[in-house]
């Protein structure tokens, strides 16, 4: 049987028993890969009402199937209904919610108080999830929530360590608290400056990260004052006229344009502490990325909290797990707030750090223990005398080179080159449906 079927899904922390690993689902095939590499949850989103407007999100029909998915491996599927909504964003809320109780979603990530009164009267068997949207970082706003019939808070990412087990201590609830992924330049999700400067709302699903965009600073004349002028929107027509039109030059020309952009929270060197904090769910950030990314995460720290609870005094960090980390890693990694408050360091103001990248390569989609063979759907182009890296659930892991290298029908290949092409190899090592394989491409610039 697969690992992942055996473990026991809980809905609240008790002496000994493992937190919930919460992973992102931005897409079906996201979802179904999170939990066949460890999640316990899965958190989506709806056509409506939520914050990731360009994510694949998911159908009512969709919806239905993954919770069928789901309930297969003994996991839950969440829905992120977490705007702020405004008057027109109202209607239709009642109905909406009734559907996502009706195809069986545990629960759902709100922010607005309109949409949780709205959830107690008309879909009472979901359970109300709040937001990180709600910046709650004390223990009082937590007992507040409480009150008002929320099953679960999502805590702010400002909250601390000690923070967390002052909540702890005071209020008998369910919390969950991210410990991968990005982290907002803002107060979790109260920027405008999406809106600002391209009319796209934070709060209802539009931010285009203007804090990931690259700046320069110009000076208009000798008494005005300095404009902030981001290089990404120089690029367009509009920005370009603008440029054009300025009186000034940049401050520093020649340097690389700047950004505000903050450094990726991490915290599987701290799976202890974390375990030991209470919180009864650790979430993975991410709908926006990439099946590689969510797999190849959530298995590291599966790896982490099973290998913790199996042996707590023996624990100890594998280098394999941050090795993996960094594999699936966009930005330079930190704690967030957890252990300090973050400094200067922990924004990426210049070019960042350069190193080795990685690309989903492969997905295996059979293989035939007689022959070794394997057949695998390319993902992104490779080729025969090529070093790949195979993975799977539970930290399965080994390198080797491709090859020869032929098609479905047995006919020889110089590279598989196109999208979704099945392709067929001999493996060093058994491997499995829905393993990945990956290849190394060089350093990121």
């Amino acid at each position: 049987m697969n690992k992942v079927l055996e473990r026991n899904v809980h809905t609240k922390l008790k002496p000994g028993q493992k937190p919930e690993l919460l992973a992102p689902g931005g897409s079906l095939e996201k979802l179904k890969f999170a939990i066949h590499y460890g999640a316990d949850a899965v958190y989506i989103g709806g056509q409506k009402y939520g914050l990731r407007s360009n994510a694949d999100n998911f159908t009512f029909d969709e919806m239905r199937e993954a919770v069928e998915f789901a309930n297969r491996y003994g996991a839950k599927v969440f829905v992120a209904a977490n705007i702020y909504a405004h008057n027109e964003d109202i209607a239709g809320i009642e109905d909406y919610l009734r559907r996502l109780e009706d195809v069986g979603i545990a629960a759902i990530i709100v922010a607005d108080p309109a949409i949780i009164e709205t959830c107690k009267r008309a879909a009472p068997k979901l359970e109300i999830h709040l937001s990180t949207q709600q910046s709650t970082v004390n223990w009082q706003a937590v007992q507040f929530w409480k009150e008002e019939g929320v099953h679960r808070v999502v805590l702010g990412r400002e909250t601390t360590m000690d923070e967390i087990a002052e909540i702890k201590r005071n209020v008998d609830i369910e919390i969950e608290t991210f410990i991968h992924g990005a982290m907002c330049s803002s107060y979790s999700g109260r920027c405008v400056l999406s809106n600002h400067f391209t009319d796209r709302d934070s709060n209802r699903g539009g931010c285009c990260q203007s804090c990931r965009w690259k700046y320069d600073l110009f000076e208009e004349s000798d008494d005005e004052i300095g404009r902030l002028v981001p290089e990404d929107m120089l690029s367009t027509g509009a920005g370009k006229a603008y440029k054009e039109g300025m009186t000034g030059t940049p401050l520093f020309p020649g340097e690389d344009p700047f950004m505000m952009s903050a450094k990726d929270l991490c915290m599987i060197e701290h799976i202890p502490e974390m375990i030991k904090s209470g919180v009864e769910s650790f979430k993975i950030e991410g709908r926006m990325k990439s099946i590689h990314y969510v797999a190849t995460v959530v298995n590291a720290y599966r790896q982490a909290i099973d290998a913790y609870y199996d042996d707590p005094e023996g624990y100890e960090l594998k280098r394999e797990w941050l090795d993996e980390i960094y594999k699936a890693a966009n930005r330079p990694l930190n704690t967030g707030f957890f252990l300090d408050v973050p400094g200067h360091e922990d924004h990426i103001f210049g070019p960042e750090p350069k190193r080795i990248d990685y690309d989903f390569a492969g997905l295996v989609a059979a293989y035939d223990e007689t022959t070794g063979i394997a057949t695998v759907q390319q993902r992104n182009h490779f080729k025969p005398g090529q070093d790949v890296e195979f993975f799977g659930p539970g930290g399965t892991f080994f390198k080797q080179r491709v090859g020869e290298l032929t098609d479905a029908e047995g006919v020889a290949l110089d590279a598989a080159r196109h999208p979704l092409q099945l392709v067929k190899f001999k493996v060093e090592r058994p491997v499995k449906p829905m393993d990945m394989m990956r290849k190394a491409v060089g350093k990121r610039k």
